[in-house]
């Protein structure tokens, strides 16, 4: 357990500098420090955009690598939670299914001293074996802790699903717009209208499919999506609904000013828009959230609380008129 004494003292291990380098999840509108290392907003937006050449070995690889994980780390209860969740979200979206919400997937902050003081409990002072196994568990920590702060990389690659949407949250939303009607537009794969059907409401899932053959959103499409550009969508329907849902809307497109100003000036003086983005961050452009106006505060709230952050990216469900 020598060793052990030696590296208890300092950080998950000299390779977290090299972690950190990897971190391919952004915070918000500002920078942030994650150890010694600085996340740009203009890093994250690149990161998020990275392809993936070799997806047909991606589904295999990340799960896989995660079960390995969850029984490496089975004496650790919390590690064990964050993977848990991990593997029943991916389980449930492969089955056509919206997943639960997720916890915040980071790794206690005293992880290294749980596996200390079990190890400890474990193995006498001079096992020889004690040093093993914190070598092996303190070894396999950082790459953990990257496939965690991966999750979202996965899911938009393996199934093209870009924004997490939840069941609890897609509730949440439903309650919110019946009795009335929606029209989503950039719906994508139609993960929100598939949600909203299956609970009863009328939406009207739109997009204008233009990138079906490009990218993994195409191949999983969960519902039948109208092919039908953002403002072709709300001048169709404006007179059918009360609101027009808009989620992770590109960050350098001006198609959001564009929609904000069309559901403005519909004949239809009701209409709200309802935004699922990063503010000032991954989702949607500068213009956009400077020149919205929110409203509903305490009914936005209410969306809010199983549309909740889990990694770096902090997108928000507003009420915008």
């Amino acid at each position: 357990m020598t060793a052990i004494i030696s590296q208890i003292i300092n950080p998950i291990s000299p390779n977290i500098n090299k972690l950190v380098k990897d971190k391919i999840n952004p915070l918000s509108n500002t920078s942030i420090i994650l150890g010694a290392f600085m996340l740009s907003n203009k890093q994250k937006k690149k990161l998020l955009k990275t392809k993936h050449p070799h997806k047909e070995s991606l589904e295999t690889s990340y799960i896989d690598q995660m079960l390995g994980y969850r029984t490496l780390f089975s004496d650790f209860p919390q590690i064990k939670f964050l993977i848990n969740n991990v593997i029943e979200s991916d389980h449930l979206i492969k089955a056509g299914l919206l997943p639960q919400d997720l916890p915040e997937l980071l790794l206690p902050d005293d992880i290294q001293d749980q596996i200390f003081n079990q190890i400890n409990q474990r193995f006498d002072k001079n096992d020889p074996k004690g040093d093993e196994v914190w070598n092996q568990l303190t070894d396999a920590l950082p790459k953990l802790d990257k496939q965690l702060r991966s999750y979202r990389d996965y899911l938009e690659a393996e199934y093209g699903m870009w924004a997490y949407i939840s069941a609890p949250f897609v509730k949440d939303l439903a309650d919110y717009i019946k009795p009335n009607a929606a029209v989503e537009i950039m719906a994508g794969n139609g993960a929100i209208s598939k949600g909203l059907k299956d609970l009863g409401v009328t939406v009207y899932p739109t997009d204008n499919l233009g990138w079906v053959a490009e990218n993994q959103t195409g191949k999983h499409q969960m519902t039948p999506v109208e092919k039908l550009d953002a403002l072709a969508a709300i001048q169709k329907y404006q007179n059918q609904v009360k609101y027009v849902i808009m989620s992770w809307s590109p960050d350098k497109s001006p198609i959001d000013v564009a929609v904000l100003n069309a559901v403005r000036s519909a004949n239809n003086d009701q209409l709200t828009l309802i935004v699922v983005g990063e503010k000032n961050g991954a989702t949607n452009s500068t213009q956009f959230w400077q020149a919205a106006n929110y409203i509903e505060p305490e009914a936005t709230k209410k969306l809010n609380r199983h549309h909740q952050p889990f990694d770096l990216i902090k997108d928000r469900v507003y009420l915008i008129d």
